[in-house]
């Protein structure tokens, strides 16, 4: 049984970065290999990768989800946008949606807003409409005149971006673009991929003289990464938030030819590739869902290989005509799990007792101990705008 209380450790607030450096890749950069630590900077991340070896990252993009409207009274009412509902459950989709949208929310100062109720707010000659359609589910009809428009773009015409709690912080105008990757392109997360957050478009640049081959997931990372684990006896009975993710068909090509060589950037891209394999796997066991259960990796009787799983991803797509792959996963990587793609992880350091720390503890095990406290012995920022890490899995 794994407890939650054997993955925490001492961090100190004033570790905790606040704001960004200047530049993203003069980023100190942690390297873990063989049992073995050094460090570098991450504009140097390039002579951490084989040559030729296949670096896949989540091109998510952050959307402002925090929207704040105010009754006649003067009350705030704070509605911090989840998961969509309708007119799809489908993140892609519901951002192109015009008009209308439902989405599942959190909802600040909820006991001064009745349901029924619609708030307004008006901007740019557009008004947006708010009314809490149900109180248990937190559903939030948002609707706008002129109905032309895309959610996307009302909700950055209105939205402030979500940065971490622990920031303790209001979002300043800088976050908009600092509290994003370079390559974001696919709206709908509420909180970045903080290990992409180090690349620049130079580095990329020595990636490519290395013959380091890049491509993209997508996964909607939502605010269940900020939830602390609090089942103390069985981590395992935490509730893990249904995240959606996309992958293209280049990424499937490029993963049956990587021959063992994978370098995920982040905790979100590791388990978009892990959840894509289990998927595979249940195709080959006939019993496709297009979701990966919390718990599926330690309960499935049939555990087929590599080639196997994502040749049938590859054959699933070409039978229907899918350029990309959608699905969901609740996957919970925890000590104990045994890693069927990556063989390396990009990666900040994470908050005590989170799932996020269980993630890196499964892949370097015990290790994670030394490296956590080599970081906080040797002056790294942690956090989203912390430094990063490269852990390379021993063979």
């Amino acid at each position: 049984m794994v407890k939650i209380a054997d993955f925490d450790y001492p961090l100190p607030e004033e570790r905790i970065a606040q704001y960004p450096l200047d530049r993203r890749d003069e980023s100190k950069l942690l390297v873990y290999e063989n049992g073995e630590i050094s460090e570098t900077i991450f504009k140097y991340i390039d002579t951490e990768l084989m040559e030729g070896s296949l670096l896949i990252s989540n091109n998510t993009k952050v959307i402002p989800a925090r929207l704040f409207f105010q009754k006649e009274t003067g009350a705030v009412i704070e509605v911090f946008l989840l998961d969509p509902v309708y007119p799809t459950s489908e993140v892609v989709k519901a951002m192109e949606s015009q008009g209308e949208v439902v989405w599942k929310c959190m909802i600040g100062n909820a006991k001064r807003w009745k349901e029924g109720q619609v708030l307004t707010v008006e901007t740019e000659g557009v008004i947006v409409c708010a009314e809490l359609i149900d109180r248990v589910e937190k559903h939030v009809r948002l609707s706008w005149r002129p109905a032309e428009k895309t959610a996307v773009e009302i909700i950055q015409a209105i939205g402030k971006i979500p940065i971490p709690p622990y920031m303790n912080r209001e979002a300043v105008d800088r976050d908009s673009e600092t509290y994003q990757t370079v390559y974001a392109e696919k709206d709908g997360a509420v909180a970045a991929p903080t290990a992409g957050l180090h690349f620049t478009n130079e580095v990329f640049g020595s990636l490519a003289r290395k013959n380091i081959i890049q491509d993209f997931v997508t996964l909607h990372v939502g605010a269940g990464t900020f939830q602390p684990v609090k089942e103390e006896g069985d981590v395992t009975l935490h509730d893990m938030h249904a995240e959606q993710f996309v992958i293209g068909v280049s990424v499937i090509d490029q993963l049956l030819k990587s021959e063992g060589k994978v370098t995920a950037v982040g905790t979100t891209s590791m388990r978009t590739l892990e959840s894509a394999f289990w998927l595979g796997n249940q195709m080959v066991n006939g019993n496709f869902t297009g979701t990966v259960a919390k718990l599926e990796p330690y309960e499935s009787d049939r555990v087929v290989s590599f080639q196997d799983a994502f040749g049938a991803i590859k054959e699933y797509m070409d039978n229907n005509g899918l350029k990309e792959f959608h699905a969901s996963t609740e996957i919970m990587i925890i000590p104990g799990y045994d890693f069927k793609v990556c063989n390396q992880l990009i990666t900040n350091f994470h908050q005590p007792e989170s799932t996020l720390m269980l993630l890196v503890a499964a892949f370097v095990g015990e290790d994670w101990k030394k490296i956590y406290q080599y970081a906080l012995e040797n002056d790294f920022r942690f956090l989203s705008y912390g430094d990063s890490s490269i852990l390379k899995k021993s063979s």
